[in-house]
């Protein structure tokens, strides 16, 4: 039986219109119909609807770390998560020893398999950020256990078991080995990013050459823009092979940098929360990585030292954070939905489009979900919920 959810407003593409209906049949789009709804339409009273929300970087959230994630820890997230309108998520894990990261890898596609249909918001796959860095621009990433990108090291990561599960790979191109393994990763079909990397502009622009075809979280942990040596972000905002994934908690990057990155390659930008443990929780001690972060009434994970540790932002309210900042409503979006999803290579998810999956989000005119559907079922209804997870991010 058809499902049909009509809006005033609707995400089309990359420009918001209406009003317009969705018909859904198992789980999928068939068809998106401009005009007045018909008969057997649901009909949602103002607001926007649009695709769910792509997070292509996250390393836990809800107290949950996932690089000791369980089954139950994972299921807490994924029904979490839609409370913030995020319908896809790739979970991320930071620098470990190849073999620890491939177990800890192992550990989250299972906990992964093991959700039940309609628990809420749908892991990806794995995104490893590590341990291919550059000691130069560790973040809190621990530089003693970063490593060369060498062959065998490859090898393991495109194990038969994980070949089509690791969609993504953060790494420094600069590094021995690193141009070698861009190939070999972007060969096998992973989204290979930039991150963590002293690169100069002309090595950045190799790697794009190479196969690269992200940038982790742009100006954080990379050679710097200059006026005369761009650097990695310099290269990224004009070469248009680059998505840029931009942490928007206006504390990772500033409202007016934030500001002109869109002004420069809105349409290549891709918003990424970098969320730990800390996301939706009060103030305390979290785990990132195995190592204590500090979430303090900032708002923003510190490791003991200070250092910047991820973050504690959700993406709905990245969204919130740059429309703020002066950029349309309807480019935020695209940021959060179409953009990261291509990213990533997932044509049927970030469009509310015939054939795409039929993740929806229904948003206020404050631009926070009210209702949000994961393949067509509801898993979170505003009115409804009244749990207290996430309360810190609403």
């Amino acid at each position: 039986m058809d499902t049909v959810v009509a809006a005033p407003r609707a995400l089309l593409g990359r420009t918001i219109s209406g009003p317009a209906s969705v018909r859904v049949r198992d789980g999928r789009i068939i068809d998106v119909v401009p005009g007045e709804p018909p008969a057997d339409a649901e009909v949602l009273t103002g607001g926007l609807l649009t695709p769910g929300l792509v997070d292509v970087q996250v390393n836990g959230a809800v107290g949950v770390d996932f690089a000791e994630v369980d089954d139950e820890g994972m299921r807490f997230v994924a029904r979490s998560l839609p409370k913030t309108g995020v319908t896809r998520f790739l979970p991320t894990l930071i620098t470990a020893p190849v073999p620890v990261a491939l177990r800890q890898a192992r550990a989250v596609l299972a906990a992964s398999a093991a959700l039940p249909e309609g628990s809420g918001a749908r892991p990806l796959g794995v995104h490893l950020e590590g341990p291919f860095l550059s000691p130069k621009r560790p973040g809190v990433h621990d530089p003693a256990l970063m490593v060369e990108p060498g062959p065998a090291q490859i090898d393991l990561l495109l194990a038969d078991d994980l070949r089509s599960s690791l969609r993504m790979v953060t790494l420094a191109p600069e590094q021995p080995g690193g141009l070698a393994a861009v190939r070999r990763l972007s060969e096998a079909g992973v989204l290979v990013a930039v991150g963590h990397s002293d690169a100069t502009g002309e090595q950045t622009r190799a790697a794009a050459e190479a196969g690269a075809r992200m940038v982790t979280h742009l100006f954080n942990a990379q050679r710097p823009l200059g006026h005369r040596e761009p650097g990695v972000p310099g290269v990224a905002l004009v070469d248009d092979r680059f998505t840029l994934g931009l942490i928007a908690d206006l504390a990772h990057v500033g409202p007016d940098v934030c500001r002109l990155v869109f002004n420069a390659a809105g349409h290549r930008v891709a918003l990424v929360t970098d969320a730990v443990a800390a996301a939706g929780m009060p103030p305390g001690r979290y785990q990132l990585g195995g190592e204590v972060v500090v979430l303090s009434e900032d708002g923003v994970p510190r490791s003991p030292e200070g250092t910047i540790a991820g973050s504690a932002l959700t993406l709905d309210r990245a969204v919130r954070n740059i429309v703020s900042v002066g950029v349309d409503v309807a480019h935020a979006l695209a940021s959060a939905t179409i953009i990261p999803a291509d990213a990533i290579g997932e044509p049927t998810l970030g469009r509310l489009a015939p054939g795409a999956v039929a993740d929806l989000v229904w948003w206020d005119d404050n631009l926070r979900p009210r209702k949000v559907w994961v393949a067509g079922e509801v898993v979170f209804d505003a009115e409804l919920d009244l749990s207290p997870e996430l309360a810190t991010a609403r």
